[in-house]
């Protein structure tokens, strides 16, 4: 079939299996271009196929020829239907670690689940013995819980009171006020339910009781702060609670794992063009900003290039993780400079839709969201027939 992308929103519905596996490439190629990271020997992602998580996984693959497990929830092809771009950028990966020799498996379904954490340890049983890292990066909106069975619903609100503010319509360049209505208290707690820290700390517990978190293992969850002018939506919304719950499992954790020489951390990274930040009003408007301004400064990261510096200047080779607050490793520090921030400030207040395409670079998002499904890729024949059955190897 000849796969072009079709948008719904904020997400794409088609995806492009071509477009994935180049992208990865050159995930990869950068990092193996990289001095070499003296990490982990055995790595356990969870939600390993998109964002900051995929690129967790190609970083200790390829950066420090770490053995990889990844965990993540993605649909193969079906009929005329693509598979999802998370299921394409895994098959890629796989092929890319076996071709260098690299131990790795990927198993497919809900991380949230007892019967996916048991899969999980009993593959590491078998295959690694044990995992010296566990990355937790998993997006989602909804979350059952393994014991109550309770089914959980996230929302993007402001909390206390309404927010108003300018959003992007980034297909369309359209630049327009936005109000959004705060959330319940109930609407609270099961966003904290889905995207907190629970999960993470059943993980890990889950982990420990089988035996298979090696003594000093590092656990590492991703988090984002950003400017005043995001946090009534993100900060300070319901997202900034759940976060913030993350953080305190993160202290709770690194608690427990300093006894037998482990850490926990949370890494709070740059605002990025993801499928989930794409959902938030508001943030795609700053993102775009951002971008013109970080680039105008040569000081634009991509996910790769973030989880490479977090691996080798905080994690390991020898790098100091600076925690702030008791946990948190900051490498949105080149974003939050002040520089950096007055010039996106001063851009926010003068945005209209009339002149967002030279203020901010709605250019950049788009090729950048586009990106995230396999599409606008150099290189790539986007009219030539392609079959969307593709499988991934390893797969356990």
């Amino acid at each position: 079939m000849i796969i072009q992308p079709k948008t719904r929103g904020f997400i794409c519905t088609t995806a492009h299996p071509e477009g994935c596996a180049k992208q990865i490439q050159q995930q990869i190629e950068y990092v193996k271009a990289q001095k070499k990271i003296e990490g982990p020997a055995n790595v356990l992602v969870i939600g390993a196929s998109t964002g900051y998580g995929l690129a967790s996984r190609i970083s200790a693959a390829f950066g420090a020829g770490a053995n990889t497990i990844g965990v993540f929830f993605d649909k193969a092809a079906e009929g005329q239907r693509t598979a999802s771009a998370g299921w394409y950028n895994s098959a890629a990966f796989e092929q890319q670690a076996a071709q260098l020799g690299l131990k790795s498996h990927s198993i497919v379904g809900d991380a949230f689940s007892d019967a996916i954490k048991e899969k999980t340890i009993e593959l590491i049983k078998a295959e690694y013995g044990s995992v010296d890292l566990v990355v937790y990066s998993v997006a989602s909106p909804r979350r059952t819980h393994p014991v109550t069975g309770e089914t959980f619903s996230s929302v993007i609100k402001p909390v206390g009171t309404a927010y108003t503010n300018k959003t992007l319509n980034f297909h369309t360049g359209e630049v327009s006020m936005t109000t959004i209505e705060p959330a319940s208290e109930e609407e609270v707690r099961q966003t904290i339910a889905v995207m907190g820290g629970e999960d993470w700390r059943m993980w890990i517990d889950q982990l420990q009781a089988a035996g298979v978190l090696a003594d000093g293992a590092t656990t590492v969850a991703y988090s984002y702060i950003g400017p005043e002018i995001t946090h009534p939506i993100y900060r300070d919304g319901t997202i900034g609670q759940a976060k913030h719950d993350l953080e305190q499992t993160a202290i709770q954790l690194n608690d427990r794992l300093s006894t037998q020489g482990g850490r926990a951390f949370v890494s709070v990274n740059k605002a990025l063009v993801t499928q989930s930040s794409s959902a938030i009003p508001v943030v795609p408007l700053y993102i775009s900003a951002l971008y013109e301004v970080m680039k105008e400064k040569g000081l634009h990261e991509n996910c790769i290039e973030q989880m490479y510096r977090l691996f080798s200047e905080h994690l390991y080779s020898g790098g100091e993780a600076t925690a702030d607050g008791g946990c948190l490793i900051r490498i949105d520090d080149w974003e939050m400079r002040e520089d950096v921030q007055t010039e996106v400030m001063k851009r926010w207040d003068e945005l209209t839709t009339d002149n967002a395409g030279g203020l901010a670079d709605l250019e950049g998002y788009r090729q950048d969201f586009f990106n995230l499904f396999g599409f606008r890729t150099e290189g790539v024949d986007y009219e030539a027939d392609i079959d969307p059955n593709v499988d991934i190897p390893n797969m356990y």
